[in-house]
């Protein structure tokens, strides 16, 4: 197997190594060129925007720079506690999708959503003595571990869960305004409290 397979793997494009194009830490100059073409021009189809922007990336790569740090309308900062709060109760009914999550928190990212939960919710969930999985209390998933399937949050599994102010409350899909789709999929309507 080749290095060009093993990346491949690993979600490297081969356009990458037939162009030879960039890797790695991103220039403020390229976040320039980047920034000036998608402002002018807006970014059509993102494998089109490396070469008209005149960089050495992929268009994946250019992609996610504009949505993750490039973006005018991007909110910088620690997260509010109402924005926490309501990452809980999303989470509660959505589960791990971050990219509907972040669609109900204007200027937040799916990645800093997901780093956050990651890295400090779930940490705040257990010391409240929920479970961040479940969002029921520690006591009553200690015998058992089971995190919620893909059916039950399709089904708007109407659980008793515990929220960030530890009341108990039925939630579902419906409660937070937001409608399963044809296939049972919650869609990302929901415009917050």
């Amino acid at each position: 197997m080749t290095l060009q397979d093993i990346e491949l793997q690993m979600g490297r494009h081969s356009c990458c190594y037939k162009q030879k194009l960039r890797k790695g830490l991103w220039s403020p100059e390229e976040d320039e060129k980047l920034v000036h073409h998608i402002t002018k021009y807006g970014h059509g189809c993102w494998s089109s925007v490396p070469k008209l922007a005149g960089l050495q990336r992929c268009g994946k790569s250019c992609r996610l720079r504009w949505i993750n740090y490039l973006r005018p309308d991007l909110k910088r900062g620690t997260f509010s506690q109402d924005e926490e709060n309501l990452i809980i109760e999303l989470h509660a009914v959505l589960g791990n999708r971050w990219s509907q999550i972040a669609a109900q928190l204007p200027g937040r990212t799916d990645n800093e959503i997901k780093n956050l939960w990651n890295s400090s919710i779930k940490k705040k969930l257990r010391q409240k003595g929920i479970d961040p999985n479940t969002h029921k209390p520690l006591s009553e998933v200690d015998n058992y571990e089971e995190k919620p399937t893909a059916s039950s949050i399709k089904n708007n599994n109407h659980d008793q869960i515990i929220t960030s102010d530890g009341s108990n409350e039925s939630k579902n899909c419906n409660n937070l305004g937001i409608a399963p789709d044809q296939k049972g999929n919650s869609s990302s309507s929901w415009h917050g409290p």
